[in-house]
């Protein structure tokens, strides 16, 4: 990974952990794929919360699309199939959640995050 895929990862980590997500790893690897980043969050409803898969997706601030536009239908699965992957690995009671993190950048230095909270479904 480049210097600024590492460090859009890392802004994005921060960005989490200062909403209160408790980080459970990241560049977790499967023979089916990579999550970028792996955090939980309590729900303050009830005991369990939500085991959050996030992909972090950069583009540089005037590119035509979004990041999100690159978390086709064909990474999706292979972030699920990873996410069961982990989830047969680490049994957990909290509800699975895909989140994407859109990094903007601008002269190679950040320049926002956006978070899309269930950005997917397994179904």
């Amino acid at each position: 990974m480049n210097t600024l895929g590492m460090l859009a990862e890392r802004e994005a980590a921060r960005y989490f952990l200062k909403q209160k997500y408790v980080l459970v790893s990241h560049n977790y690897s499967s023979r089916f794929g990579e999550i970028d980043l792996i955090f939980k969050k309590k729900n303050r409803f009830s005991k369990n919360g939500y085991i959050v898969f996030v992909e972090v997706k950069m583009r540089d601030v005037d590119s035509i699309a979004q990041p999100k536009e690159f978390v086709d239908a064909s990474k999706q699965q292979k972030i699920i199939m990873t996410a069961k992957d982990y989830l047969m690995k680490n049994p957990t009671s909290y509800q699975p959640r895909f989140d994407v993190a859109e990094v903007f950048y601008e002269n190679n230095s950040i320049k926002s995050i956006n978070h899309l909270e269930n950005a997917f479904t397994l179904d």
